[in-house]
């Protein structure tokens, strides 16, 4: 299909009739596709629409079951990402693709290492080049880094570097701000217009619409692993957008009509943890919250949110400060005993933090409350098998079949089983950090919801985000967080985007303690 003004020659690549089944399961059904020179394509869709494994068939990382790909004219096989990569394809995928244990330079370079002849790596090259690649992207960071050693934002713009690097012609960007400050996104908006001028063709998958709106020039939109419609952005608004995903208007993610807030259920006390290059990650965070009350926890990358949670969860052994779970102390240092006590943590890193990739979707639910199904030496497989239908089923998981390995299922709905694992431990604190990060509209309403229901049933929730609409939409009081102080607390009623932004941009000042 043809959309605007363009001609045939500006269609770089066109996907005919695509199929792709998996299992029995078509994940994506006689799809058509145009990508276009020197524009941005978007691509949206809820979880599990087929988005990612379109990108992927692009991309040489799955093959096509039925249909072919025309790049430039002419009808392509790709084998492997390395003949994609060959042609001029690059792509930056959702879930990090990095060495823990390299560095930022040989990360870059990984598979492509630029050698001097016998003398092996040239690894003073590597790190000129990489670094000149890092500086494109004002990213701070210094390439003879160790990976483990950054934090997620930042390791998503070395995948973001390690794309740039490619030279590629057309370059797939798979949820590459979920973890980017919104001075970062800017960033790589400005890389992403000089790509376009140097005419890469751009593919950019996100669930963040506005962004959609403002980066894209041209759209498709995926439902249920089919194409829905497909425009020019100039012509189209976020509401078109949400009808093509959903087949309606956008759920509500307005607040439930209320249910009663009982006492307090967690309180934290002068909670702080020493950074390795000095100064305080976590500086002296006090807080509480009650039985059935969604306290928000809004701050940008870098305030602390995710170390004051690995705080909670006995993660730092040489943290300070206290924690009362029912107005009772827990002494317990350790993680196990932690959740033992009552307390949950939905980590931001689903893929290395929440989930054990080679398990089965059953038994990852299952993996931190197997004590709950242990009769003397055994497992009653039973009860355990029931537990995880009645998980599956009150969060809505995709799962058509629970004993498929969990990377099995789109990037929602292993957020879905993430949360349903640490439910499954019967919490009476959860600490949510960045529940809907990489999950589409569905999906997002699915996890609102739930944790409004959990919120209902008595469950204290302290969940962090960097979305304003978000932390607005859902949360009884609002705290603010920056360079790891607490900086305001708002209550729902009396909080205004404008109010939350200029605490967050403070950074210092006077901590008030949080009303309960």
């Amino acid at each position: 299909m043809t959309m605007g003004d363009t001609t045939e020659d500006d269609i770089i690549l066109r996907l005919e009739d695509v199929s792709k089944v998996y299992s029995g399961i078509v994940a994506v059904k006689r799809a058509n596709l145009e990508l276009r020179r020197g524009a941005v394509n978007v691509l949206v869709g809820e979880n599990g629409a087929g988005k990612s494994t379109l990108m992927k068939i692009i991309a040489g990382v799955e093959r096509p079951t039925l249909g072919r790909i025309v790049l430039e004219g002419e009808t392509v096989h790709f084998d492997s990402p390395a003949d994609a990569q060959a042609r001029g394809i690059g792509m930056i995928f959702q879930e990090l693709n990095l060495f823990a244990n390299m560095s930022v330079a040989e990360n870059i370079f990984a598979t492509r290492e630029i050698t001097r002849g016998i003398f092996g790596i040239d690894h003073k090259a590597q790190v000129t080049k990489a670094n000149e690649f890092l500086k494109r992207l004002d990213a701070g960071i210094n390439a003879e880094t160790m990976i483990e050693d950054l934090p997620i934002g930042q390791q998503q713009l070395v995948e973001i570097a390690k794309a740039i690097s490619l030279d590629a012609r057309i370059l797939i960007m798979d949820e590459p701000t979920s973890a980017l400050s919104a001075a970062e996104v800017d960033i790589l908006f400005k890389v992403i217009a000089e790509l376009k001028a140097q005419g890469v063709a751009i593919v950019y998958i996100s669930h963040r619409l506005e962004e959609l709106m403002r980066i894209g020039d041209y759209i498709t939109v995926l439902r249920d692993g089919q194409i829905t419609g497909q425009a020019m952005v100039r012509d189209i608004d976020t509401k078109w957008i949400v009808r093509s995903m959903i087949g309606s208007d956008a759920k509500d993610f307005a607040k439930d009509g209320g249910h009663a807030i009982g006492k307090e259920a967690f309180r934290a006390e002068e909670i702080s943890l020493p950074r390795s290059t000095g100064g305080l990650a976590v500086d002296h965070v006090s807080l509480s919250v009650r039985a059935g009350e969604i306290l928000g926890i809004y701050g940008l990358m870098g305030a602390g949110r995710s170390e004051f949670f690995e705080c909670v969860m006995g993660r730092h052994m040489h943290s300070t400060g206290k924690i009362f779970v029912d107005g009772v102390e827990v002494r317990e240092r350790d993680t196990t005993r932690r959740i033992r006590r009552g307390l949950s943590l939905i980590p931001e890193d689903r893929q290395r933090e929440g989930l054990v990739q080679v398990l089965s979707i059953a038994s990852n639910l299952t993996l931190a409350s197997l004590g709950r199904f242990a009769r003397f030496f055994h497992i009653d497989a039973g009860a355990e098998k029931q537990a995880t239908r009645d998980m599956i089923r009150d969060l809505s998981i995709k799962a058509p079949n629970p004993d498929f390995e969990v990377t099995s299922m789109s990037g929602g709905n292993q957020q879905k089983v993430v949360i349903g694992k640490a439910l499954m431990t019967d919490p009476k604190v959860l600490l949510m950090d960045e529940p809907s990060r990489g999950i589409d509209v569905g999906a997002k309403a699915d996890v609102f919801r739930t944790m409004r229901r959990l919120a209902g049933r008595g469950l204290a929730i302290l969940f962090s985000t960097s979305d304003l609409e978000e932390v607005m939409a859902l949360s009884d009081r609002i705290a603010v967080l920056s360079n790891g102080k607490l900086v305001a607390v708002f209550d729902r009623s009396d909080a205004t985007e404008e109010a939350i932004i200029a605490a967050s941009a403070k950074g210092h000042g006077h901590t008030r303690e949080l009303a309960s």
